[in-house]
């Protein structure tokens, strides 16, 4: 006798609802620090860089590889998931970025920061090092993350 083997899903259906939000339906999601938020425009261009940094292998991902690195002295630029809960685990990073003036925004989604970066799973903030191999896209990224509106 032998078993089936069950279809395993990578997306969490219960979550997910079978179909992709949309960007302003993922803003209800958003938690009151969530400032500077990129727009639409910026999300998708944040999230090619990010994909192409990836590649490069020229990223940090996560709360304790980011701080510990921003930390150390490492330049680029940080993009936080506007939906993380508790807030509390990431809300001391934006003062280290400020603190050593890198540029930062938050995006509305941590599923869509982690599938950016790679991985299946989410995370809610990644660290974007400067590389030759996609230095245009870099440098738009900073330039228009550097117009956006102050969070203070």
């Amino acid at each position: 006798m032998v078993k089936a083997k069950k279809d395993v899903s990578i997306v969490d259906d219960s979550v997910n609802d079978g179909e992709e939000k949309t960007y302003e339906e993922l803003l209800n999601f958003l938690n009151p620090i969530a400032k500077p938020l990129a727009s639409k425009k910026l999300t998708k261009r944040i999230y090619k860089c990010i994909k192409k940094a990836s590649k490069e292998k020229s990223i940090r991902r996560g709360v304790k590889e980011v701080q510990k690195f921003l930390k150390k002295g490492e330049t680029g630029f940080v993009v936080f998931a506007g939906d993380t809960q508790p807030i509390e685990v990431m809300c001391h990073i934006p003062v280290l970025c400020e603190d050593a003036s890198i540029p930062y925004c938050y995006v509305p989604a941590k599923q869509h920061l982690g599938a950016a970066s790679g991985s299946k799973r989410p995370t809610c903030c990644i660290l974007v090092k400067k590389q030759e191999g996609y230095e245009e896209t870099y440098k738009d990224c900073v330039k228009d993350i550097k117009k956006l509106p102050a969070s203070y």
